[in-house]
């Protein structure tokens, strides 16, 4: 691509040299062959039907005027697009081509290269995975630059074919490691970032996108964070300020991950932009604050919650997304074991009572609330719920919001539902002992009442409970059962691999007898940033209150003995639950071990029960509904 004349250069392979693997056009540092001189790129086009023959001799006059390849001058004619011209190339060559865009380049990988190494070979890294580097080159088919990139990073090249002209314009972009931000996004169109705002809950009619400042730089960054997190199905977005500028991050499976690091003093328009999207005071930034708004993406409505909180170094906003797409309410999709989804049934089926769902903060409490909902929703049920936020709106559900700068709290909602003629009552949060009195008050006098509580397992939730003030006797009489759940990230289909755990692994699980025995985890690719993840899945602690947990209750027994009476039941702790998601190939023995605690007892899971083909539901990697529905804390 460096003659003027249009013509595509000869190969550079050495005599002798062994053609490409099959799997790899273009082998690791070897160039295609050809025993013959290839055509030229013009006659090319011509023979394809993608240019005239008029057309081409048009271009070679204007050629003839400049230093400009044929293929640039026909690109600038707009005779064809950089797409089409990267393709036919490509194929002549025998190479793979792209068009290099944001988000397929990696920035931080040009420092292996240098600027000025990386313009004077006409090459920019796009993506590594472990020892092999993707590299845009203008010339795939120089050996002599495949040898000087593999010298200077010390990995294996892969070539692929990009213009001239596209290399150098990210090569420059993301010299010095920053992005040009101002310049990317402002040549963005309409079709590239569709973000319309579309709110008709009752808080008035809908704030229109300002139109002053529609398509500047700072508002397309904003919708392009928004888009690509919906993309990668993102729980929050966090804007968040920096020394040298602005860092946005995502979070993916429970882990954050960079987005975009967009340059020096822009970080205060970028939150502007975002607080007005959110209806929040734009000029107050020593409070914090909290807006929403309702916005369609790839043609389906998503909620934002958005939060802002004065720091050190400027205001940072976090945006909570709430994607139904992504909301799973259905219970035998949460990927409950067999046994565990009968047993919280039976909780369910109880007239009245209390059923609680414990566990961190993100956990996935709240789609567990919803799908214990949407299995007792009906015409012939009057639920009400009172919630903070209101996460997603259900059918035959009674939301109410709860508000607490004019004093609408859990308590004094939960007092007036009372006076609603409730059958089903939810309480998004049980956060202190007011709310908890009128609680197990309600499921005293005939209310099936669902909540959710912060407790590390699910005996727990018995001293928790008692520590805001709830009598034992109280407690043993309202209490039906306890849901403590974690979420486990769950292992890449495209880079599954077996393995053999090490033998503290094994011993930390209960699981010496299985030192022989293949483990799965996934190895990392692109498809999962290398994380060797994709998708989380439930693990569930279902305590069934029994007569004889019942009478422990009563009599104040600590949270261990309750534990062993549980297990004594029939029923697993989280670690054991989240064991047999391992032995089922679903998840690493690692990530249950990191998600879980030890047991009071060790070797809890010398004998663990046999794993049968519906002990666990295969389907539903579970709530990455809360991916969508996190709470708050």
């Amino acid at each position: 691509m460096t003659e003027p004349t249009g013509h595509i250069p000869p190969t550079t392979t050495p005599p002798g040299s062994p053609a490409p693997t099959p799997d790899s056009p273009f082998g690791t540092a070897q160039a295609p062959r050809h025993n013959a001189p290839p055509p030229r790129v013009g006659d090319v086009l011509v023979s394809a039907g993608l240019i005239t023959a008029d057309q081409l001799n048009a271009a070679l006059a204007e050629q003839k005027k400049t230093s400009l390849m044929l293929g640039e001058v026909l690109v600038r004619q707009g005779v064809v697009t950089p797409g089409v011209l990267v393709r036919t190339l490509a194929s002549t060559l025998g190479v793979k081509g792209c068009q290099i865009r944001h988000g397929l380049c990696d920035p931080s990988l040009l420092k292996l290269v240098g600027e000025d190494e990386a313009l004077r070979l006409k090459a920019i890294p796009l993506f590594r995975r472990h020892d092999d580097l993707t590299v845009a080159m203008a010339e795939p088919q120089s050996l002599p630059a495949i040898d000087r990139l593999r010298q200077l990073t010390g990995l294996r090249v892969r070539p692929v074919l990009a213009l001239e002209a596209n290399i150098v314009e990210f090569i420059k972009k993301y010299a010095g490691g920053n992005v040009d931000v101002d310049s990317f996004l402002a040549s963005l169109s309409e079709s590239n970032v569709a973000v319309v705002e579309n709110e008709s809950v009752d808080e008035g009619p809908a704030t229109d996108l300002d139109h002053a400042v529609a398509g500047s730089p700072i508002v397309n960054l904003v919708n392009v964070a928004f888009l690509t997190a919906v993309k990668d199905k993102a729980s929050d977005i966090h804007i968040e300020p920096d020394k040298r500028g602005t860092r946005v991050r995502y979070r993916i499976d429970g882990v954050l991950r960079d987005l975009m690091k967009p340059p020096p003093g822009m970080h205060a328009a970028i939150v502007s932009r975002v607080k007005v999207i959110g209806r929040m005071d734009i000029g107050e930034k020593r409070l914090p604050q909290e807006g929403r708004v309702r916005i369609v993406a790839e043609g389906r409505e998503i909620d934002l919650r958005v939060s802002s909180i004065p720091t050190l170094l400027g205001e940072k906003v976090v945006v909570r997304i709430l994607d139904k797409a992504n909301l799973r309410v259905r219970m035998e999709d949460l990927g409950f074991r067999a046994e565990a989804l009968t047993s919280f049934r039976r909780v369910l089926d109880q007239p009245h009572g209390m059923a609680l769902v414990t566990g961190p903060t993100g956990s996935g409490k709240t789609t567990t609330l919803y799908s214990a909902l949407d299995l007792l929703r009906g015409p012939e049920v009057n639920i009400v719920t009172v919630e903070d936020p209101v996460e997603y709106q259900l059918d035959m559900v009674n939301q109410i919001q709860v508000h607490e700068a004019v004093g609408m709290s859990f308590a004094r909602a939960l007092r007036s539902i009372l006076r609603q003629d409730p059958d089903v009552i939810m309480v998004g949060e049980i956060r202190d002992g007011e709310t908890a009195r009128v609680g197990v008050q309600a499921a005293l006098t005939g209310h099936l009442v669902l909540a959710t509580l912060h407790t590390n397992d699910a005996p727990g939730a018995v001293a928790r409970l008692a520590d805001m003030g709830i009598e034992p006797y109280l407690m043993s009489a309202a209490l039906n059962g306890v849901v403590a759940q974690r979420l486990a990230r769950t292992i890449c289909p495209g880079c599954s691999t077996k393995y053999y755990p090490s033998e503290q692994a094994l011993a930390d699980a209960g699981l010496l007898d299985k030192s022989g025995q293949p483990f799965r985890r996934g190895t990392g690719c692109r498809q999962c940033h290398d994380s060797g993840f994709q998708g989380r899945a439930g693990v569930y602690e279902v305590m069934e209150v029994t007569p004889a947990i019942r009478r422990m209750v009563h009599h104040a027994a600590p949270s261990h003995e309750i534990r062993a009476q549980m297990r004594r039941d029939g029923g697993l702790t989280l670690r054991e639950e989240g064991v047999l998601i391992a032995l089922a190939g679903r998840t690493s023995l690692e990530e249950i071990l990191r998600v879980t605690q030890m047991d009071d007892e060790p070797g809890a899971m010398a004998s663990p029960p046999t794993l049968t083909a519906g002990s666990i539901a295969p389907a539903a990697p579970a709530p990455t509904a809360r991916d969508a529905a996190r709470e708050v804390a």
